[in-house]
């Protein structure tokens, strides 16, 4: 079922989203070569509960009803989404995208952001632009009236122009008092299908592009993600509401952007 919100919501919405920028500018300050991924963890997890919030991802189950043992997800490289923060260190020319979530007032936050650690290859730093670009693109479609379709045909279109595959088994979603609620928001469609979206709706859309070809494995832990490849991938994730003219972006990569300054993709 999906839930349109109101002005209140939203408001709330837009607080939790806030934190979850607010967490990732966190991150942004101690990503660099020779930390670990669970350093990372550590000071989001505390930043998150000092500002009144719960990080959502701890605990929450997989497909096999196993708990997400951390609060953020640290995706290194290959590893497309749900990488599990532990004793990876770090490395000059890696990246390292960054999931998080918050429930705050009754209300979830959700956005993703890939860092450069270091000097990171031209190539790379590419697909990591042009996932980012993605993401604006498919919001610029997320207006009253249009369907989820427009959404996913946009961000694919952009993608393949740049011969990246788009993952398809791993999608955007409707968010509010639940992490995850209808519709599913693919990254890829066709235009003038799926959900009709309407005023209120809020949806997290999150491209998940590939350096290689789109296939993907499981790992063995049951929830890291990586390219049949092994291959870079990159995500980028914002919560927005679908308005009359346009969506409004919830969450905020300016206080990112602010720590890293033009060292920003």
């Amino acid at each position: 079922m999906v839930f349109l919100k109101t002005e209140d919501e939203i408001e709330l919405l837009r607080q939790s989203n806030l934190l979850v920028g607010r967490t990732l500018a966190e991150v942004a300050k101690l990503v660099k070569p020779g930390v670990t991924t669970r350093q990372l963890d550590k000071v989001a997890e505390e930043f998150i509960r000092d500002n009144g919030a719960i990080p959502t991802f701890k605990g929450f189950p997989n497909q096999y009803g196993e708990p997400f043992p951390a609060s953020i997800c640290t995706s290194v490289n290959e590893q497309v989404v749900h990488g599990i923060p532990g004793e990876v260190v770090l490395k000059d020319g890696d990246i390292v995208s960054v999931d998080c979530g918050t429930y705050m007032n009754g209300f979830c936050g959700d956005s993703a952001y890939t860092f450069c650690v270091g000097e990171v290859d031209e190539e790379i730093r590419s697909l990591l632009k042009v996932t980012k670009e993605a993401l604006y693109i498919g919001i610029e479609n997320a207006v009253h009236g249009k369907r989820i379709g427009d959404i996913g045909y946009a961000i694919q279109q952009h993608c393949e122009a740049h011969s990246y595959g788009v993952v398809r088994e791993f999608v955007g979603h409707g968010i509010g008092k639940e992490m995850h609620e209808d519709p599913q928001v693919p990254n890829y469609g066709r235009r003038g299908c799926g959900t009709l979206m309407k005023r209120g709706l809020c949806i997290a859309i999150e491209p998940m592009i590939t350096l290689g070809n789109r296939q993907i494995v499981m790992e063995r832990d049951g929830w890291t993600v990586r390219t049949r490849d092994r291959k870079c991938a990159a995500h980028f994730e914002h919560t927005v509401a679908v308005g009359v003219d346009k969506a409004e972006i919830l969450s905020s990569f300016k206080f990112i952007e602010d720590v890293l300054g033009d060292k920003a993709i």
